[in-house]
């Protein structure tokens, strides 16, 4: 036996080209279905799991599951925001828990949420260390963002600017971090969580001033008499809310006017939802109100069908591959005869000569195995993080 393998596999090594095109292509074959299958079902399990725990969702007009995948995974909103007053509008129904999600912020790479510390509760998360937001400026930052800015409870992240060209006039703000949540294995890890009305003030809407008295320097000043000092754009606004200066923001304009991406609503029971839905769909042709898992159903079911399309193409290609597969070994045996007439000349036996054969076939088929199961065990590990870094 150990000279039926030892023949096997110096032969494999010698013939190292035709070995790693079949180790290639049979692995692949061999891998190709199961992963299709598994990302397909862990995808689709962490989708719909996200979506269920969301009751319904209110936002601007426009397409369902772009509203529900920014809502969902904070992806960076393609949908035109909402007033503020259409929350207090849903409010005012008196049928849902409301809370606003504004999303187009970051901290680096980080997402900023807008929202208040009933979402903590929505989703069951729970604090590592510190307190949910309380005070203007203050922030909480889920397990990786924390890990990623090498932020703990007392330290500061800013915001990143919006853009090169913002004429919003947003800029950066430097937060407080109040709180670290326990990871949860959800997108909420990766969130830069916040007030709206902080999001507001990165956003420009709302900002403060340096006090204006006797002893501002005359290079900040329009002009000064002894009644009155009339401030200069020269008085910048602060980049951080601290407890010496949060008095003097202020915002601009009505803050009901302001836009936030969406609204999470949550229902008293199953009759309020019905009511709400039913209001909506034939009300305000502004704002739309979605059920979350309906939306992300039909995002699941198009994955699966384009998944069964994949394993078709992937069973023609595996018919395709054993056909090569078994040319091949065909075309091996039949150039190797003199060396098999060889063999035999030697005294080796018909079972020696077929037990090599037999041998280098199963020997490509092991290690095409271990190379598919090294494929699978890549996939488990970076397969859904990076459908999620897809989402958002």
């Amino acid at each position: 036996m150990k000279d039926i393998l030892f023949l096997a596999w110096n032969y494999l090594k010698y013939h190292w080209a035709k070995t790693l095109f079949l180790l290639l292509a049979i692995s692949l074959v061999i891998f190709i279905p199961l992963a299709l299958d598994r990302l397909a079902e862990q995808g689709s399990e962490k989708l719909l799991r996200r979506a269920v725990s969301t009751p319904l969702l209110l936002g601007a007009r426009g397409s369902a599951t772009e509203l529900c995948l920014s809502s969902l995974y904070f992806k960076s909103p393609k949908l035109e925001g909402i007033p503020f007053t259409k929350m207090k509008d849903l409010e005012a129904q008196e049928l849902a828990q409301t809370i606003p999600l504004q999303l187009e912020y970051r901290v680096r790479e980080q997402p900023i949420v807008g929202t208040t510390p009933a979402y903590f509760s929505l989703r069951g998360l729970e604090f590592a260390a510190g307190r949910s937001m309380a005070l203007l400026g203050e922030c909480v930052l889920g397990s990786k963002a924390a890990q990623k800015l090498n932020a703990s409870v007392g330290s500061s992240v800013i915001s990143s600017p919006a853009g090169a060209f913002d004429l919003a006039g947003s800029f950066p703000l430097k937060m407080t971090v109040v709180g670290i949540l326990q990871p949860s294995q959800s997108p909420d890890d990766e969130a830069v969580f916040t007030d709206v009305k902080t999001t507001w003030v990165i956003s420009g809407k709302a900002h403060g001033h340096q006090d204006v008295d006797e002893n501002t320097a005359d290079s900040l000043l329009l002009s000064r008499s002894e009644e009155v000092a009339i401030a200069s754009p020269a008085v910048l606004s602060y980049t951080e809310i601290t407890p010496e200066n949060i008095g003097s923001f202020h915002f601009h304009g009505n803050p009901q006017d302001y836009l936030i991406n969406a609204v999470i609503a949550v229902p008293k029971d199953k009759k309020s939802e019905l009511m709400l839905r039913g209001r909506y769909a034939q009300g305000d042709s502004d704002v739309q109100l979605v059920l979350p898992e309906e939306v992300i159903e039909e995002l699941v079911e198009t994955v699966i069908s384009v998944r069964d399309l994949l394993l078709l193409a992937a069973l023609s290609i595996g018919v395709a591959t054993l056909l090569v597969t078994t040319l091949v070994f065909l075309l091996s045996i039949q150039l190797r005869q003199r060396e098999i007439a060889t063999m035999k000349s030697i005294g080796a036996a018909h079972g020696v000569v077929r037990g090599v054969l037999l041998a280098e076939i199963l020997m490509v088929i092991g290690f095409s195995l271990l190379l598919a199961g090294l494929y699978i065990l890549l996939l488990q590990n970076l397969g859904i993080p990076l459908l999620e870094n897809y989402l958002s």
